[in-house]
């Protein structure tokens, strides 16, 4: 279908979005309430992926503690929904009331300093929000906010995603352009502060390293450790905290000054480790619906 076509057929979708982003949030967190219903038990969207991800890494929860965890999830899943939604119609102020950073610091010395950045979290809280953070960080015209993104296979959502992720002035980078586009910024005297959202399942064919996370072998992307070395990149994990409904605490935690220096696949290890931590915190705000143990070092063996 054509990209015309698909504005055609979208706009009404897209015209019904831009008139809910209008309303207050209070409103919205209304029709994620119905919207959990629908999801949770008319839909049931994924929800065997999501508990059989759920008893994975929480073996010693009975039954009903998992019932409840699953359903906590949709709850949140379903405000997460409301809330990028209102990405399109949201004030500075609002956001910045909502979502707080701390420690910017860690993250300002280094831009001052002229070096890059890579910013590591995962699918927890709104991640939708976090390109907020250039309300936060010391922003300047040497300075390039960005996130590295997989294109969705739907032009019109995909172009959609990214209006809401520029909203802050951040830039989207397409993961088979990363190095390129980072090499870049480099040689145009430019200094990058780029998030990776790396929690996902890498594709069967490249998986390369399981780690411990979650109690489990799992299987890792390790291409930002490898970009992080190659760069030079200081690189800083993000802690975030769901504080009540709609605001949230998102801290800037080193984990690396020197990747250089660091063994193969240390800072992989320190990511997972830091983003467990932040799950088992909170578990209901994780995305769970993400078929996360797809492959363990036994598929692999007989592949």
């Amino acid at each position: 279908m054509s990209k015309r076509c698909q504005d055609i057929l979208y706009f009404p979708l897209y015209a019904l979005f831009c008139v809910l982003s209008w309303l207050p949030l209070s409103a919205l967190y209304v029709l994620s309430r119905l919207l959990y219903y629908i999801v949770y038990y008319v839909v049931r969207y994924r929800r065997k992926v999501t508990r059989g991800n759920m008893a994975k890494a929480f073996p010693d929860k009975s039954d009903e503690e998992l019932s409840q965890m699953e359903r906590d999830f949709y709850r949140y899943f379903t405000d997460y929904m409301v809330e990028t939604i209102k990405l399109l119609h949201i004030s500075d102020a609002e956001m910045r009331r909502r979502m707080e950073f701390v420690d910017a610091e860690v993250v300002n010395r280094y831009t001052r300093e002229g070096r890059s950045v890579m910013l590591l979290l995962g699918h927890y809280g709104n991640w939708e929000w976090i390109p907020s953070l250039t309300l936060w960080c010391e922003m300047n015209d040497k300075l390039i906010g960005g996130q590295i993104y997989n294109p969705l296979h739907n032009e019109w959502f995909n172009d959609f995603f990214l209006r809401l992720r520029s909203r802050f002035g951040t830039i989207c980078i397409a993961k088979k352009n990363t190095l390129r586009e980072l090499l870049q910024h480099r040689r145009d005297g430019m200094t990058s502060l780029i998030g990776f959202i790396s929690d996902q399942s890498p594709d069967r064919h490249s998986i390369r390293y399981f780690t411990t996370f979650m109690g489990r072998e799992t299987a890792t992307i390790i291409g930002y450790e490898a970009l992080a070395k190659k760069l030079d990149m200081a690189v800083v994990y993000i802690d975030v905290e769901v504080i009540k409904r709609g605001y949230y605490r998102a801290t800037f935690k080193l984990l690396e000054d020197n990747p250089t220096a660091c063994p193969e696949y240390d800072i992989v290890d320190r990511y997972m480790q830091a983003l467990e931590q932040t799950i088992r915190r909170a578990p209901h705000a994780w995305l769970w619906s993400h078929r996360r143990w797809k492959y363990t070092p036994s598929h692999m063996k007989k592949a």
